[in-house]
């Protein structure tokens, strides 16, 4: 690990001078929280058919409507200096 990037002032706060402030949105924070559950694997089925998703034995939560996951995932950060 490179021990200078904790001893000297950061090169972003030298360039980062008059810039706007950034505040990152949480892009998939949840409004409300609703436990489900089934009586028999056909009513899981059904609901999983009613909301257009895959509900199994193994989840523990989904989204509804969808989320995409993953659509930053072949965002990189490049250093340019």
């Amino acid at each position: 690990m490179n021990t200078q990037l904790f001893n000297e002032e950061a090169d972003w706060q030298k360039e980062w001078q008059d810039m706007p402030e950034f505040i990152q949105q949480k892009a998939d924070k949840e409004y409300h929280k609703l436990t489900i559950r089934f009586a028999t694997k056909e009513d899981m089925i059904n609901f999983a058919k009613l909301v257009n998703q895959t509900v199994t034995n193994k989840t523990k939560a989904i989204w509804y409507p969808q989320i995409e996951r993953g659509i930053n995932a072949n965002k990189i950060y490049v250093d340019e200096s």
